[in-house]
Formats: structure tokens, sequence, C-alpha cells
């Protein structure tokens, strides 16, 4: 299995470049093609890079021709969802149409394995205290919409074309490297705890809480974080359900445990030793309250279990992750 080729689409960014080097790690060979549009050259520590942009299909071919592929990795995605709000044909557009340029060459070159980095957007607004895969998928916000729809054509895919795919619902992505190989060297955040410690970075930096009147115990909305490692392990996990042969599958990613973003704010203080400045502000639209896992199924079927559950731990590796900035 470690022979085989593995492209990883978007690999540049926070999570593909973690999953690149634990993939490089356990001798598979891997090849980064990223735009660089959000991630950076530097976080590809190891495999080889390509430039190229899921946008222009000549981009992919020249890719898919190069090599011998075995398997796909996408992560090429725009994540805000607030920005997905304001301009939402730029999420469609890159999300879904970056897509379907990839899956065309993939069909073209016949490789018929792709992981997908799906969300925990897919669901919208939860039903339940704990959402598991047969919760109803009904977005709330163009994000989410966008992949949504990514999941219902991989569907019509392995149907069409017994092209496979794994769709890894993430609920909140956090942490960073364990070992500290990969910094953190992005401009831009999306998630709340890089925000609240990318405030910490700055002499007059704040973090904006939007919405203090949900039903929580805080007013605050409530999110399930999972160890950027933890999510490295599952790709790696259903990739190997799927060139060992087995069939088109979804996993939530999750802890399985909610913590309001009072609480997140007040580990982050914890973990730094500094004080963390707060602005209120309203909610965002797309928002949902709470968003918490129930991961029983990638646990029962991949043997997947998180390797670094503590939000203390996540917030850790993420602030050695800035503070070691190359």
């Amino acid at each position: 299995m470690p022979s085989k080729t593995i492209l990883i689409v978007g690999g540049a960014g926070f999570i593909g470049s973690q999953v690149n080097l634990m993939l490089c790690r356990a001798g598979y060979k891997t090849l980064v093609f990223d735009n660089l549009s959000r991630g950076s050259r530097s976080a590809v520590i190891q495999g080889s890079f390509v430039e190229g942009d899921i946008s222009n299909p000549k981009d992919l071919d020249k890719v898919f021709s190069s090599h011998k592929i075995d398997a796909v990795m996408h992560f090429a995605a725009y994540i805000d969802v607030g920005e997905s709000c304001q301009h939402p044909l730029k999420y469609y557009q890159n999300n879904v149409g970056g897509t379907l340029n990839l899956l065309e060459a993939m069909v073209r070159h016949d490789v018929k394995i792709l992981v997908f980095s799906s969300s925990a957007a897919v669901y919208g607004y939860p039903l339940k205290l704990k959402i598991d895969e047969q919760h109803p998928c009904n977005p709330i916000n163009p994000y989410g919409e966008t992949k949504w729809m990514v999941e219902k054509i991989l569907h019509d895919c392995d149907k069409a074309y017994g092209l496979r795919s794994c769709c890894l619902r993430y609920f909140n992505a956090a942490g960073g490297d364990p070992e500290g190989m990969i910094t953190n060297t992005r401009t831009k955040e999306h998630n709340l705890i890089p925000l609240i410690l990318r405030s910490l970075q700055k002499k007059s930096g704040s973090i904006t809480i939007f919405g203090t009147d949900y039903d929580t115990s805080d007013g605050t909305c409530i999110r399930d974080y999972v160890h950027v490692h933890d999510l490295g392990q599952a790709h790696i996990d259903a990739m190997k359900k799927l060139l060992a042969g087995g069939p088109s599958m979804c996993y939530n990613l999750g802890n399985g445990h909610g913590f309001t973003i009072r609480q997140v704010i007040a580990a982050a203080e914890e973990a730094t030793g500094l004080k963390v400045r707060t602005v209120e502000g309203g909610r965002r639209p797309g928002d949902p309250p709470i968003l918490v896992a129930d991961a029983h199924k990638a646990h029962d079927e991949l043997g997947w279990t998180p390797q670094y559950p503590d939000l203390e731990t996540m917030i850790a590796h993420a602030w050695k992750a800035m503070r070691d900035e190359r």
C-alpha cells in the first residue's frame, strides 16, 4: 500500500499539509497540487509540489498525465462561512465548479478513488444534541451548500463511473502539527482558535463574539473541535479502505464534546497566560447555535479514535505553530 502515489489537491493548506506530511512518513509518494492563493509553499515540507489551479483543466490534465496517480485527496475549497454569504458565486465557482474540473480529469485519466474534505455545515440546524450521519442535510449557508452539492455529485459519479469516494464531514478543525514541523504562516484565519491566538499576537488585537443570546449556558455558540492530526489520520484510514475495495461512504469527524466560544477563550487564556480582548457582536447569518458530532461510525468502521481530544492540547499545538513561524 505505501508504494501508492497520492495527489493532494489543496495540499499546501492547513489540513492538506498535515495529511501530506503524515502520508510521506507512512511511505506513500505524494504530489501536492495547489495554487497558493490560501496555502503556503513552506507548509509542503515533504513530497513533490506542483503549482496549479483546479479552475484550469489544463493544469489538472498535466499533473494526471505526468504521474501515475492511485488516489486523490481534495482540500481545495474556500471555507469561510461569512464570506460565502457575502460572495456566494465565488464559493460555488471554486468549491463546486473546481471540483467538477477535478472529477472530469479523474474520469479522463481513469483514477477511481477520492477522499473529499466535506463539513458538518452540510447538516444545517441540528435536530438533536449530537449529529450522526443519518441526520438530514439542510445547509443554511452557501459554504455548506457547496459541500452538500459535491457530496451528491460524488454519489452520482460512483454510479456512473465507478469513482468511489469518502466524504469526511469535519466539525471544527483545530490544533497544529504535534511535532512542530509545520508552522502556521496563514495571513487570514477563519476558525475560532487561530483567530483568538492571532489576536494575542497584535498589540491591540481582539476577537469578536458573534452572538451572545443563543440558548446555551453562556449565550454563545457551541462547537465540537477536532485536532488536525486526527483529521489527517482519518483521511489515511478512509483512503486505505477505498484502496482495499471498500464502497463509497461518509463519516463525521469530531470528538463528541462541545465548547462555547467563551469556554474556548478561557482555555486559550489558560494555555497562553495572556488576556484575550473580546468585542460582542450580533449573530452572523448561517451560524447554527450548536454543532456537536456523533462520530461512532468512523470509530466502528475505520477504527478511528482521536489521539488529541483535549481542547487545551489543541490550543497549545496551535499556539506553538504560530509562535514558531519562520
